[in-house]
């Protein structure tokens, strides 16, 4: 997406450009040179021959150094429809996943839906949270900055890093869902003697779609009476919601290279399009997959096993081909690990000078390592645990979208952002504001929650004759609605800015 070596041939800007939108315009468009410090100056002493390796691999071709200063507008790539294509296909192609399609399995599995409630709430809840992903993807080329270095504009210097913190985890955790899951595929295609491991090829889910297709069954009905039905599906339309939105926390680091001018409009309905298809499709393969368990043994026996063990029994009708194509569809998760490693490794700069000074690639292979390691351990015993566990973590993205969404329409329509000043703390900011509303909106949050080692009193009492009812986004945006503005109103007024 990005043009091989720019940050390395291009000096700083000299001259403004003001953007198109003139809710987001820049007061300076430029980085005085107080402002954008080299990415790898430091006060601190670095041995010479880590200097000397840095170097080395920071001047291969197509190696991107950059880490979290912001893209100067003549550094941007000229727009063009190729970069317009890779809009859609970046979404697209990177969740067309086996972890995705692993979420919808939960539908009738675990709620005990219907197929066609199901597939409704899976549609909606992907739509959803698409349109979060999309909304925050528009900040990346109005500033230039990555999306954490643009949360300190709408939550303050310090109150930012407790998102970054949680979006490092968040990501982590879901690419090492991403590895367990493909590992598994894996080891039932070997008969279990292969052990966990590490792609895109669409073309193998339409062939799982085909050969699976005639088990789906889509007379299925849902389990449980009408009120139990209707918490059922909205815990799983929240299910839905979540993973989708998991990529807000990172939207606009793909974008800081399309020039300021890019139109809003468009990348906020290119990044739309491109999570809500690649979603629906793999959520509706998974419901498909999970309705045949209930009446085909070889299934059920598969599901037994792992989820993993599913979709590769899915392709069974193929053969030796089916197992070639379960292969294909685990090394899928290359394409859906790749932004996150990537983001995951710019959060790490973002949380302080400390963390700045080691280069981006340094944090990419400690994230590497990480997820690694958490998947070895976790393959056996731990999968459940990670599957609730980021369905917690999915909660607080919400929130801080809400704080973006309020402080942009209520408080920043006229005044607009100073781009070029994302270190300045006398500039951005205290964000007491938005820490206390999103702290209530995790208050909210544990309400609501229903997880199977929690259920808070609002779930118990939104579902009961279901056992509970996971509303804790919901409370949670609500307690976050009602206490930002004031709040912020407050903190304007006291401290000025």
């Amino acid at each position: 997406m990005t043009t091989p070596d720019l940050e390395k041939q291009q000096a700083a800007a000299t001259t403004a450009t003001t953007p198109a939108d003139p809710t987001t315009k820049s007061i300076s468009s430029t980085d005085t040179p107080q402002q954008q410090q080299p990415q790898n100056a430091s006060p601190f002493k670095v041995p010479h021959f880590l200097i000397k390796i840095n170097n080395t691999l920071e001047s291969l071709s197509g190696f991107e150094a950059r880490g979290i200063t912001r893209v100067l507008p003549s550094e941007r790539q000229p727009p063009s429809h190729l970069a317009d294509a890779q809009v859609f296909l970046l979404w697209f192609g990177a969740n067309i996943s086996v972890n995705n399609l692993a979420v919808a399995l939960l539908g009738p599995l675990v709620f005990q839906l219907g197929f066609t409630d199901s597939a409704w709430c899976a549609i909606v809840g992907a739509f959803l949270g698409s349109c979060s992903t999309a909304y925050m993807s528009i900040w990346g080329p109005a500033s230039g900055n990555r999306t954490m270095v643009i949360a300190r504009y709408f939550m303050g210097y310090w109150p930012s890093k407790i998102p970054t913190t949680l979006n490092i985890v968040l990501m982590v955790g879901y690419i090492t869902l991403s590895y367990i899951i493909a590992g598994q595929m894996l080891s039932a295609v070997s008969g279990g003697s292969l052990t966990i491991v590490v792609g895109i090829v669409i073309l193998v889910l339409f062939a799982l779609i085909g050969c699976a297709g005639p088990y789906f069954d889509t007379t299925i009905e849902s389990q449980g009476d009408g009120t139990a039905i209707a918490a059922n599906r909205l815990s799983f339309l929240s299910l839905c919601l979540y993973v989708p939105n998991s990529w807000a926390a990172a939207a606009s680091d793909y974008y800081v290279y399309y020039p300021e001018s890019t139109r809003k409009r468009k990348i906020f309905c290119l990044t739309l399009f491109g999570l809500w298809t690649s979603f629906s499709l793999v959520y509706m393969i998974g419901i498909g997959l999970a309705t045949g368990v209930t009446h085909h043994t070889a299934w059920a026996e598969a599901n037994a096993i792992s989820a993993g063990a599913l979709i590769v029994a899915g392709f069974e009708p193929l053969k030796g081909f089916g197992l070639f194509c379960s292969v294909i569809v685990a090394l899928g998760i290359i394409a859906n690990s790749i932004p996150g490693c990537y983001s995951a490794a710019l959060g790490f700069q973002v949380l302080g000078r400390h963390f700045k000074v080691v280069p981006r690639w340094v944090w990419t292979c400690t994230v590497v390592v990480l997820q690694t390691v958490l998947a070895l351990a976790g393959r056996e015993h731990l999968f459940v645990l990670f599957q609730n566990f980021l369905a917690l973590m999915g909660y607080w993205v919400e929130f801080m979208i809400l704080i973006f969404v309020l402080e942009h329409v209520l408080f920043r329509r006229t005044r607009g952002f100073d781009w070029a000043r994302w270190e300045d703390k006398s500039y951005l900011p205290v964000g007491w504001a938005a820490l206390v509303a999103f702290l209530l909106g995790w208050v909210g949050a544990v309400l609501g929650m229903y997880q199977i080692w929690y259920t808070g009193p609002l779930a118990v009492l939104a579902g009961a004759s279901a056992g509970g009812c996971d509303v804790g986004v919901w409370v949670g945006c609500g307690f976050a609605l009602v206490s930002f503005p004031p709040l912020r109103w407050l903190e304007l007024r006291i401290i000025g800015r």
